[in-house]
């Protein structure tokens, strides 16, 4: 590969393409990823947002564009996975977005070709772009099977778009897999002890931001413009960034002053540290990971969120909880069980890509383990709360429903949430799907020890 060009290096479209080739390789995290890459190829500030645009947009769509693209390259010996991600990512820009024209897409699509690989390169992708400038995409209604064609539209692995209609019908399947296309959106926990939500939006506007109240908890706003990690109120540690499914835990576990609590899976903390607040600098809550550097973030959020005094971290597999504490230690217990996250596809569009069916054997052996564990030093009277970020039935009501049973000191209870998430409730436990609220997908039931 040629030296690239410092113009072209710090391009918009360059780095985009580097984040798609890291993202595609496995490993990489893709909001970490672009954090670390805006540094590295010190992309313009103003450009942000559309770097984020272009890599969430052509990860989310990427079956989709790959089957946009295939009838243009199909004839070619061999194409590099980069040429592919180039014109995955040229084509996604051509078609979604309309601030640049398509001549200028291109142009600087067969400059990062030449500059990649050779001029030779460069034609190639110049012959693929203008091509499908001019004849367009082919029409999906090529594909004739029916799960095939959904899959594509939708961009979702085949298996799991065969699970979601298994689960919940081609049309809803339709409906979650299109809502996964469009961009997420910001939502942020205030600490009522320290100010009112509307407080909070009369401050945030003082900095430029957008705000309103959200109708899904007693504790979020919503941002439609603007940076709130950049506030006045992020910085003091009185707003937090966290989904509005993710707060309805806290308010799950009825949580009192003064009672002792377990976090069994804490890191990186958004949930620890909202347990804490609602103590009200009363009791304590107990968090535990396995690992030293997701414990030391847990510390380093409740020291922002000034809650340190009620945050304990213990170093633990949740699955020795009952070895490591005296039965009935505990008047709360929260078990955000590790999962497959397909909740959070919107917002982390790379993890469909990387889920195996065993994924959804394996998984609900450790969640079911955890509870089994955690069971015994929750307190008579006291509730536990289950909960995931994925919507998988085999890691949500299928764990519920296997420990239940063999645990009949256990019931289910009502959850103690807004009207407005009453749809999503079913047998006493919430099944959020990303498409009903535009929240990242999420799964609770709370149970209280008779």
């Amino acid at each position: 590969m040629a030296k690239i060009p410092k113009k072209l290096l710090h391009s918009v479209r360059f780095t985009a393409l580097e984040a798609i080739e890291r993202i595609n390789r496995g490993g990489a995290y893709s909001n970490l990823l672009l954090n670390e890459l805006i540094q590295k190829n010190k992309v313009d500030g103003k450009d942000t947002a559309l770097l984020t645009e272009l890599v969430y947009g052509t990860i989310s769509r990427q079956l989709l564009l790959a089957y946009d693209i295939e009838p243009f390259i199909k004839k070619a010996k061999k194409v590099d996975p980069w040429v592919k991600s180039l014109l995955q990512l040229s084509v996604y820009q051509m078609l979604y977005l309309d601030r640049v024209p398509d001549h200028a897409i291109i142009n600087e699509a067969v400059e990062i070709a030449k500059a990649k690989g050779n001029p030779g390169t460069g034609k190639f992708v110049n012959g693929v772009l203008r091509s499908i400038q001019r004849e367009g995409i082919p029409s999906l209604d090529l594909i004739k099977d029916p799960i095939e064609r959904l899959a594509t539209e939708i961009s979702l692995p085949i298996f799991l778009t065969e699970k979601f209609v298994t689960e919940i019908g081609v049309e809803e399947t339709r409906k979650l897999g299109l809502s996964l296309l469009e961009p997420s959106r910001v939502s942020a926990r205030i600490d009522l002890r320290f100010l009112t939500r509307a407080e909070a939006i009369e401050a945030l506007e003082e900095d430029g931001i957008e705000a309103r109240i959200s109708e899904l908890t007693p504790y979020g706003i919503i941002a439609d413009r603007g940076f709130l990690a950049g506030s006045e109120l992020f910085q003091n540690g009185w707003l937090t960034i966290q989904d509005e499914s993710s707060m309805l835990v806290a308010q799950a576990l009825q949580i009192e002053p003064g009672q002792k609590v377990l976090d069994a899976c804490a890191a990186p903390g958004g949930k620890t540290t909202h347990i804490a607040s609602l103590l009200q600098d009363e009791g304590s809550v107990t968090a535990l990971d396995i690992h030293d550097h997701k414990l030391k973030l847990v510390r380093e959020n409740a020291e922002r969120l000034r809650v340190t005094d009620t945050v304990v971290t213990k170093k633990m597999d949740a699955r020795e909880a009952a070895k490591n504490f005296a039965p009935e230690s505990f008047d709360r217990i929260l078990v955000d069980a590790p999962c497959s996250g397909l909740g959070l596809m919107r917002r982390k569009p790379d993890i469909k890509y990387q889920k195996k069916p065993q994924d959804f054997i394996q998984l609900p052996e450790i969640q079911l383990e955890i509870l089994k564990n955690c069971a015994p030093t929750l307190k008579s009277g006291g509730i536990m709360v289950y909960s995931t970020c994925t919507i998988a039935k085999e890691e949500n009501q299928q764990v519920v429903a296997e420990f239940l049973a063999a645990h009949p000191e256990f019931e289910k209870i009502e959850l103690d949430l807004e009207m407005k998430l009453q749809p999503a409730i079913h047998e006493q436990m919430l099944v959020l799907y990303p498409e009903m609220f535009m929240t990242d997908g999420f799964f609770i039931c709370a149970m209280r020890k008779k």
